[in-house]
């Protein structure tokens, strides 16, 4: 019996690593001498670096840089098992999480930090990058990597604009002559599923602005300035982001790497099946099991249980999703390869509970899931027939 385990994390509970070893121990409770490989997965927001540098054997290494508010802060990058490519998610030096509760400010979190380790990676002598776009603070259209990257951005007087996305409509001209050359010679793979422009009501302020705390003043302000900020770039580059699909994703910076980079833009997920080397491990697989902290009616667009699930079906192995929780509208996922979806809460109990008992509650519905789908394999003892 040989049985796949490649799950996402559980956001705020387990990391996918730790969603991994859960299922794993559920499996090995009712089936002792069956075959896992443990393939944590990710798409390509936060987690992303952990899991492909766990798969690859690669390794982490701490750089401190400016974080989303201004202060210090310790962030890292990984190293995949090639000793070739780094792994750089924005979150880790960009991100919500870092932001105390209460202080969010859209208008001021920049992503210089972001620019500081790509920065240290070049630097490092690194050429081939994996960017996990998500789960950022910020909405500055990029401006402080690229600033953090040698680029200036200057107002009438020709002195340099502040961070922040408040900051934007000062931009008056685009210096490129000091950023970085080692960009053009290096490649850049950006992971990210968003496909939302850059300016406008499906925009990066307008659609994402509220989850980093702007108020609908803040939200028309900021794209009035993200505006600014796409003119500009296509006066001095001569790519016009403002309806460009992705350029909106995590609060602007895809419209920066679009617009500034050698890149190639693609799904998270695929990127992280690609680099786990997940179908080279389906070859006689019975079984996939993968998972997610919540399955609703946004996985189908992209997310990880989606694109294990598709790579699965094209290599004639069936897939069981376990999920956190489950919402409405995930029948389409029933198309994909997926023979069925279950949750981790087996009795009533409030999200606390659920997110502190995570571990458990996974490795207890992983040995009901492997009960019920082997049931003709298993004898009244919960025992392997031989």
């Amino acid at each position: 019996m040989r049985i796949i385990i490649a799950p996402d994390s559980f956001k705020g509970s387990l990391s996918a690593v730790e969603a991994a070893s859960s299922i794993d121990r559920g499996i090995k409770k009712v089936f002792s001498d069956a075959e896992t490989i443990l393939l944590p997965v990710g798409d390509g927001g936060e987690g992303t670096m952990e899991t492909l540098v766990a798969a690859t054997g690669g390794e982490i290494r701490k750089v401190l840089v400016i974080g989303p508010l201004g202060n210090q802060i310790e962030a890292a990058y990984g190293v995949l098992g090639d000793g070739e490519t780094c792994v750089i998610e924005m979150a880790s030096a960009s991100g919500l999480q870092l932001v105390p509760e209460g202080e969010l400010c859209p208008l001021e979190a920049t992503t210089y930090g972001t620019g500081e380790l790509i920065l240290q990676a070049l630097n490092d002598g690194f050429t081939t990058f994996i960017i996990g776009l998500g789960g950022s603070a910020t909405n500055d259209g990029g401006s402080g990597m690229l600033q953090a990257l040698g680029m200036h951005l200057l107002d009438e007087q020709g002195n340099e604009i502040s961070w922040g996305g408040g900051e934007l409509s000062k931009v008056n001209r685009i210096d490129i002559n000091s950023f970085d050359k080692r960009i053009s010679k290096s490649r850049f793979i950006i992971a990210s599923d968003v496909q939302n422009p850059l300016v406008g009501l499906q925009g990066a302020s307008h659609v994402f602005g509220p989850q980093k705390g702007a108020s609908v003043e803040e939200v028309n302000f900021l794209d009035s300035n993200m505006l600014v900020w796409a003119d500009e770039i296509a006066k001095t580059t001569g790519i016009e982001l403002h309806n460009q699909p992705g350029a909106g994703a995590a609060g602007g910076i895809g419209g920066a790497f679009q617009a500034f980079f050698p890149i190639e833009m693609k799904r998270g997920v695929d990127v992280v099946l690609e680099y786990t080397k997940l179908e080279d491990e389906l070859e006689n697989a019975d079984l996939v099991i993968t998972g997610e902290g919540k399955v609703d009616s946004q996985t189908i667009f992209g997310k990880t249980a989606l694109g294990v699930a598709q790579l699965a079906k094209s290599n004639n192995v069936p897939t069981i999703i376990i999920a956190g929780s489950i919402g409405e509208d995930i029948e389409a996922l029933y198309d994909h390869g997926v023979v069925s979806i279950n949750s981790i809460i087996n009795r009533p109990m409030t999200l606390k509970e659920a997110v502190d008992n995570a571990e458990g509650l996974l490795t207890s519905c992983a040995e009901q899931v492997v009960r019920s789908y082997f049931y003709k394999s298993v004898n009244e003892k919960g025992r392997l027939l031989i």
